[in-house]
């Protein structure tokens, strides 16, 4: 892969270096970020689906325990579980419903996971939000790990979110977006570094 196609590559850094100073101070510190780059596909977007609204932990700690309830994490093998097996794999009736939302749409065709690089930005938000249980921040994380989208800002993700409020004068959602346009067109490039900045100073793990 060319460097240049990846959100985080020497050209992009340069260019958002010179916008914004807080992403000097963050590569002076700690260098550049991870390119963080997860496969397309049912497995990772179920992942973010289950990461909604908790940890990270505890996101991996759910998906691990139904990936390993079933023989194979597929959405046939979703749709066979029952309110109580989901339970048992500590998914939540909420989280059920959206799993299952997700694997009857690839199953019946009206979701293609596999093709949706192919369209524009907005056609993929259309189709992935018109799934129950994928709302903005998941479209947004899904377009930067999965399809390395690179002028993405996920405002709903509450880590982004306080970094800003640390590193800059933004306190609104409205000033937040405001900050955001100057990192214009490499968002996604800003999002990775205040990510690496937020987990570097509370020393966990980057990978």
């Amino acid at each position: 892969m060319n460097d240049n196609t990846q959100i985080v590559n020497t050209k992009d850094i340069k260019a958002l270096i010179k916008k914004d100073v807080i992403f000097s101070d963050i590569y002076n510190e700690y260098g550049p970020p991870t390119n963080w780059n997860r496969p397309s596909g049912f497995i990772e977007l179920s992942k973010m689906i289950l990461a909604q609204q908790v940890s990270l932990a505890s996101a991996k700690a759910h998906f691990d325990k139904l990936d390993g309830y079933i023989d194979s994490f597929s959405p046939a093998n979703i749709l066979k579980l029952s309110d109580e097996e989901m339970r048992t794999c500590q998914i939540s009736r909420q989280k059920s419903k959206y799993l299952r939302s997700l694997s009857k749409a690839i199953i019946d065709g009206t979701l293609d996971l596999d093709n949706l690089h192919k369209l524009s930005e907005d056609d993929i938000r259309q189709q992935l939000t018109n799934i129950k249980g994928i709302g903005e921040w998941t479209c947004d994380v899904y377009l930067i790990f999965c399809l390395q989208s690179k002028d993405i800002f996920p405002i709903g993700d509450i880590a982004l979110i306080n970094t800003i409020k640390e590193l800059t004068d933004a306190e609104t959602k409205e000033e937040i977006l405001i900050e955001a346009e100057k990192w214009r067109p490499f968002r996604s490039l800003a999002s990775f570094f205040l990510w690496f900045y937020y987990l570097k100073k509370r020393n966990r793990p980057v990978d």
